[in-house]
C-alpha cells in the first residue's frame, strides 16, 4: 500500500494479519457435519471435524484458482509448503468457528435472498428472462451436486458473510492516524548525491590465483550442473474422456423431447389498467357510483384507445401504476387478482376489456405488448444439448477411466504404450528436466513437484519403469517413465575461471569504494560541507526523481533532527553513494483525493484486523484442537505415495 510500511513494525503486523485472516472464498464451503474422530481427522473445532481429505481438497481448489488467476506465472511449488498448507488449515478452522457462531446466533438467509443470488449466476437466464432450472441442475450434476446440496452450501456461505461483514463494517480508521501516515508518505527531503562507482577502483584491484581458487571452493554450489532427465509421459484429463464420448442425434432428440419445457418460451403479456377503487365494505350506493364512473371512463377509452395511458394517468386510482400511464409491466400467473388475470389473458393486443370487478374495485384493462409462446427448434438447440450431454456423460465416465489409467500404468510398468493405446492418449517427451519445478514451465503438466519426485525416485532411475498415476490438477492425471539420466556434475575451474576473476575483481572494487565513501562521509559530517555533491533534488516516498530504491529508503528514514544530515549507502553492484539532506518539508498542496483513498485503505486494513481478532475469539470459544500438525499430515501423504 505505502512504501514506508516496510519500515514501520506496527503496520507490518497489520499487513501480516491481512495475509492470514480467514478468506471464506479461498477454500469454499465444505460439509459441516462431524462424523467422529478417526485416523483421517486432523483438527477439531467444537464438535466439528476437519479431515485430511478436506485439507487436500481445499489445497487442490486453491491451486486451481491460482492457476487460473496467474496463468503462465503460476508456480505450484509456492503452495506446496508446510506454511501454505498451514494457511489452508487455518482457513478451514476459521470457517468452522464462524459456522458454529452462525448456528449459535440462529442466523438465516431467506429463500427470496437465496434465489436472487442464484439467479445472478451467469448463463442461467433465458432470452425471456426466466431462470433455466434444467441447465442449472445439469451444471450442478457435473460437479456431483444437487440443487438442494448447493442451496444449503450457498445459504451457509451467505450467513457466514453476514457475520464477517458486520464485524468489518464496524471498524474505522481514526483521521489523525490516517493523516499522520499520509504526512509521512508526502514528506519531502531536499538531497544532493555523490556517487563513488566501483568501476573507478577496478585498476587498484589485483586478483590472484589463490583468490580465484578460494572463491571457487567457497561457492561451489554456483558451478553445479544439476541432474537432468529425458522422459516420456502421458496425460489423462477431462479432455481425454470427452474425446471418447460421443452423443448421437438420437440421444439429442430424446433429450429434446423429454425437456420441451426448457426450450419453450412462455407467452409474454404486458398489461395496463385503470382502477376505480371501491372498498370491500363500501355501501351499495358507493359501489354503484364507482361503477358508473368506471363505465364512463370505459366509454371514453373505447372512443379513443390511443389515449389509454393519458386517461389512466389522470383518472386511475391505483397510485403505483397511474403515474406510469396504468402500466403493470409484464404479468405472470398468480401475480394479479384472479378476475383481473383471467380477463387479461383473454385480450388481444390493443383490445379494451369490459369492466372487471375485484376486491380492489373496477378495472379497465388493455394489453400493450404480446409475445406469443414459442418453442426453439431442435436444430436451434442441438449444439447446446450435445455439449451438455457430453459434459454430463464425461463427468460420470471420468472416475471409471481414471481407474483404468491408474491400473494400466502400474500393471504394465515397462511401457506407456499399453495405456496410450487403451485410452487413445498421445505419448509426449521432454528433455533437460530438472528435479524441481521451473517457473518458466508453470502450465506444463509434468512441471509438478509430486510428479518430478516420482520421476527422480531411486526406483524409477534404476529400473526405468512407469511412475504411478499422479494427480497434478483437478481431473488431471499424469504418468511418466525415464528415457535418459545425467547425474549432477561440477563445472571444472578452468571452464569458469574468467567469470570468477571478473566477479572477484568487482567485489574487491566495491569494498574499496565502500571504504573511501565511509571516510568521506565522516569528513562531511564533521564539516557540514557540500563539496562534490550534485544538484539538489526534492524527493519523497512517492517521487524518487531517479534515486536508487535502496538509497531512497535510507534517505527517507535518516535522522534529520540536525541538518544537514548525511547518509551513506552501498548500491548493490554499483558502488557507494553519499547523500546530503539539507531540508525537510511538507508539500504546499497535498493531494486530497489520494489522501481520502489512503484513509479508506487504512480503514480496510483495520477492518481485516478486527475480523482476525473476532475469529480468534470464536476459535478460542470453540476450543480448537489440532490433532495432527500440518507437517505430520504432509509426511503421512508422502509415505502413502511411496508405498503406492
Amino acid at each position: 500500500m505505502f512504501e514506508f510500511i516496510r519500515t514501520h513494525q506496527r503496520l507490518m503486523q497489520i499487513f501480516l494479519m491481512l495475509l492470514i485472516v480467514p478468506s471464506f472464498a479461498l477454500v469454499g464451503i465444505s460439509g459441516y457435519k462431524s462424523f467422529g474422530d478417526d485416523a483421517n481427522t486432523i483438527a477439531k473445532v467444537g464438535n466439528q471435524s476437519i479431515t485430511q481429505q478436506e485439507l487436500e481438497s481445499a489445497q487442490r481448489q486453491q491451486l486451481e484458482r491460482y492457476r487460473q488467476m496467474m496463468g503462465a506465472q503460476f508456480d505450484p511449488k509456492m503452495f506446496d509448503t508446510p506454511q501454505a498448507k498451514q494457511g489452508i488449515l487455518d482457513n478451514l478452522i476459521a470457517e468452522r468457528a464462524v459456522s458454529a457462531e452462525v448456528a449459535h446466533s440462529h442466523l438465516t438467509i431467506s429463500d427470496a435472498v437465496l434465489q436472487r443470488e442464484i439467479r445472478q449466476i451467469p448463463g442461467l437466464l433465458m432470452a425471456d428472462g426466466k431462470f433455466d432450472f434444467e441447465r442449472y441442475k445439469m451444471l450442478l450434476a457435473a460437479q456431483g451436486l444437487t440443487p438442494e446440496m448447493y442451496d444449503a452450501r450457498l445459504r451457509q456461505d451467505m450467513a457466514m458473510q453476514q457475520v464477517s461483514g458486520a464485524i468489518q463494517g464496524s471498524a474505522f480508521a481514526p483521521r489523525a492516524v490516517a493523516k499522520h501516515l499520509s504526512d509521512i508518505r508526502d514528506q519531502e527531503r531536499e538531497v544532493q548525491e555523490l556517487v563513488l562507482p566501483a568501476a573507478e577502483y577496478l585498476p587498484q584491484v589485483k586478483v590472484t590465483d589463490a583468490m580465484i581458487k578460494a572463491f571457487y571452493d567457497k561457492n561451489s554450489k554456483f558451478f553445479i550442473v544439476p541432474e537432468q532427465a529425458k522422459i516420456e509421459y502421458v496425460v489423462f484429463d477431462s479432455a481425454a474422456v470427452a474425446n471418447q464420448v460421443s452423443v448421437s442425434d438420437a440421444d439429442v432428440a430424446a433429450y429434446y423431447a423429454q425437456n420441451q419445457k426448457r426450450f419453450t418460451s412462455d407467452e409474454v403479456r404486458r398489461v395496463s389498467h385503470i382502477l376505480i377503487a371501491v372498498k370491500k365494505d363500501a355501501s351499495a350506493a358507493d359501489k354503484a357510483a364507482a361503477k358508473a364512473k368506471a363505465e364512463a371512463l370505459l366509454a371514453q377509452v373505447r372512443k379513443a384507445p390511443g389515449d389509454f395511458a393519458k386517461i389512466a394517468k389522470a383518472q386511475s386510482q391505483d397510485p403505483a401504476s397511474a403515474e406510469l400511464g396504468g402500466d403493470l409491466d409484464v404479468i405472470e400467473k398468480g401475480a394479479l387478482p384472479k378476475p383481473v388475470e383471467d380477463a387479461a389473458y383473454k385480450l388481444k393486443k390493443g383490445e379494451i376489456s369490459d369492466l372487471v370487478a375485484s376486491d380492489f374495485g373496477f378495472h379497465i384493462l388493455t394489453v400493450t405488448a404480446l409475445t406469443p409462446s414459442s418453442v426453439k427448434s431442435l436444430d436451434d438447440v442441438k449444439g447446446v444439448i450435445a455439449a451438455d450431454l457430453k459434459k454430463q456423460i464425461s463427468a460420470k465416465k471420468y472416475s471409471e477411466l481414471a481407474e483404468l489409467f491408474t491400473n494400466t500404468v502400474y500393471e504394465q510398468a515397462d511401457s506407456l504404450k499399453p495405456v496410450a493405446d487403451k485410452l487413445k492418449l498421445k505419448i509426449e517427451s521432454v528433455a533437460n528436466l530438472a528435479r524441481t519445478p521451473s517457473p518458466a514451465l508453470a502450465s506444463a503438466p509434468y512441471n509438478n513437484a509430486k510428479f518430478l519426485k516420482a520421476i527422480f525416485a531411486d526406483e524409477t532411475l534404476k529400473n526405468k519403469r512407469n511412475t504411478e498415476a499422479i494427480e497434478v490438477a483437478p481431473n488431471t492425471l499424469i504418468a511418466g517413465r525415464l528415457l535418459e539420466f545425467k547425474p549432477a556434475s561440477k563445472r571444472p575451474l578452468a571452464e569458469v575461471e574468467s567469470t570468477i576473476r571478473q566477479r572477484v575483481a568487482q567485489e574487491e572494487a566495491l569494498k574499496l569504494a565502500d571504504g573511501a565513501g565511509r571516510s568521506k562521509m565522516a569528513a562531511f559530517k564533521a564539516s557540514g560541507a557540500a563539496t562534490g555533491f550534485g544538484a539538489s533534488k526534492l524527493v519523497s516516498r512517492g517521487n524518487a526523481l531517479g534515486l536508487n530504491a535502496v538509497a531512497l529508503a535510507e534517505v527517507m528514514k535518516a535522522d534529520v533532527s540536525r541538518l544537514p544530515a548525511y547518509v551513506g549507502v552501498d548500491l548493490p553492484g554499483q558502488g557507494f553513494a553519499l547523500y546530503r539532506i539539507a531540508k525537510v518539508q511538507q508539500p504546499a498542496q497535498p493531494d486530497v483525493a489520494r489522501r481520502t483513498a489512503e484513509q479508506e485503505q487504512i480503514g480496510n486494513v483495520v477492518a481485516q484486523q478486527e475480523l482476525f481478532g473476532y475469529v480468534e475469539v470464536l476459535k478460542s470459544k470453540e476450543k480448537v484442537k489440532i490433532i495432527k500438525p500440518v507437517a505430520a499430515v504432509a509426511d503421512a501423504s508422502s509415505d502413502a505415495a511411496d508405498v503406492k
